[in-house]
């Protein structure tokens, strides 16, 4: 293990990182919020920190392996979640707990939140809780590749274990720097897309920019306590349904779309279709479900609260219009259905992802074929192309340790003290980037004790690190050279 490489990569990624208080630091100006002194002493500190990193190691260029990326990249979002706690220990004080819980589930885009009375916060300690969602929505990994090479770090190792999907070795372009800048420059421009939206609709331009951030990010942090449920505005909600769709496709079909400037690459991927009939099909359900058990009173209504929840939980967004914890009968299980599934490979979105879903559901059908005809060769394909059984192999792996992990979660949380409805809904909205859960934890996380919190965070970063990048430091083969 290359540790002094890694503590230079880590000074260079902190001193990178300590620009993005840059924004707050003007919001606190323009608003006069009393805010200035706590990101001007967050930003300091993290410089002070990542220069030191950066001088005692300088001379240490080795090139990062496999091995050192799963380990840089889990340290770094653990690390993220510590120096984006700062303003939410300076300026709000809370304790370690409740200020690194809030800065994690920003930066996995979780969306869980331990905050209440949003609605009179400082302006700049809001527009840090957005942007730390835009930041983590992509992956402040996959943007420090893109500035990489400029400072002499090889980033394909970063960027293997950071980025998400059964695909996620094919690169966009021929070099990973100019794949990462494409992600990125197809993330502002949806962004800059949505906040526009979002003004023409009725927002001010602060919150605007605020939910632009979130939606497109899918991770649900608001500048209210109600969420987009503080509007009303059906057309706002039509605005982020589209928008938080779109944050959960594949962005590597995004590429396509925009390079060759044709909608049609949407309807020719397999898991976009898939995907997009999952949202219609369970938008119809839900809202069949909600008008006849008279939750609303018309078809209408139904709805417009089921299509922007179903997009809502689908995406791993967890913005709010209604509480779906509390709809009556089946509902509540099927959007954690719909949170388990997500949105997906290679989007923003958490969840075990469509494309995975696909496969395990060909695989149990190829299962029941050879049951009945034994010696038949059958072959999986993902649209026209065969799925090799070492890709298949890995999402079985996958999909194995993702409900174990979830399961374990769930049994710690009942031993910490919560019931078994709030438990597994604390597990559904962190492992899947949800936000929102059932039980003690259907809004937020603020009644729940500090032991139930710390397995939240190891809950949500399993859940953006896609399960293998965390759990892979903890197998002892790891550790041996």
């Amino acid at each position: 293990m290359h540790w002094r490489a890694i503590l230079r990569l880590f000074g260079i990624l902190l001193m990178f990182y300590s620009l993005n208080f840059v924004p707050s630091i003007i919001v606190s100006l323009y608003y006069q919020d009393g805010e200035l002194n706590v990101f001007l002493l967050s930003m300091l500190s993290v410089i002070a920190i990542g220069l030191v990193l950066w001088l005692l190691n300088q001379n240490q260029r080795q090139e990062l392996s496999v091995r050192d990326g799963f380990l840089v990249v889990t340290l770094f979002w653990i690390l993220l979640g510590l120096v984006g706690a700062l303003p939410f220990l300076f300026g709000l004080h809370l304790d370690l707990t409740d200020a690194v819980f809030e800065s994690i589930s920003g930066f996995t885009t979780t969306g869980a939140t331990v905050i209440t009375g949003l609605d009179q916060l400082p302006q700049s300690i809001l527009y840090h809780r957005q942007q730390i969602q835009w930041l983590g929505g992509m992956g402040i990994i996959v943007l420090a590749v893109a500035i990489m090479p400029l400072l002499g770090v090889g980033g394909m190792q970063l960027y293997r274990a950071e980025t998400s999907g059964v695909a996620k070795d094919e690169k966009l372009t021929p070099r990973i720097a100019e794949t990462a800048r494409s992600l990125w420059i197809i993330y502002l421009i949806l962004t800059s897309l949505c906040g526009v939206a979002y003004y023409l609709a009725g927002m001010t331009v602060f919150d605007a920019v605020g939910h632009a951030f979130t939606t497109v990010a899918t991770g649900g942090f608001s500048t209210h306590d109600d969420s987009l449920g503080f509007y009303n505005s059906p057309l706002i909600e039509l605005i982020a349904i589209v928008f938080m769709l779109a944050g959960g496709v594949n962005f590597a079909v995004h590429f396509i779309v925009f390079r060759k400037k044709l909608l049609s690459p949407y309807a020719k991927d397999p898991e976009v279709r898939t995907y997009g009939l999952v949202f219609l099909f369970a938008s119809l359900f839900v809202a069949a479900s909600l008008y006849l058990s008279n939750a609303y009173g018309s078809v209408a209504e139904s709805l417009r609260y089921a299509a922007f929840q179903v997009a809502s939980v689908l995406t791993s967004t967890g913005f709010g219009t209604a509480t779906f914890a509390s709809w009556p009968l089946h509902i509540p299980l099927i959007m954690v259905i719909l949170s388990f599934t997500g949105g997906c490979a290679g989007s923003t979105a958490g969840g075990v992802k469509v494309m995975r879903v696909m496969l395990l559901a060909k695989l149990g059908l190829r299962q029941l074929f050879h049951l009945a005809h034994p010696r038949a060769v059958v072959v999986v394909k993902q649209g026209e192309r065969a799925v090799s059984e070492e890709v298949l192999y890995s999402v079985w792996g996958f999909y194995v340790l993702y409900i174990v992990t979830s399961l374990f979660l769930t049994v710690a949380m009942m031993a910490a003290g919560l019931d078994l409805e709030s438990a597994f809904g604390a597990v559904v909205a962190t492992i899947n980037l949800l936000g929102p859960g059932l039980g003690e934890v259907a809004v937020n996380f603020v009644s729940v004790n500090d032991v139930v919190k710390w397995l939240g965070v190891f809950g949500m970063l399993a859940g953006r690190l896609e399960i293998f990048t965390l759990l892979i430091l903890f197998i002892p083969a790891y550790w041996r050279h």
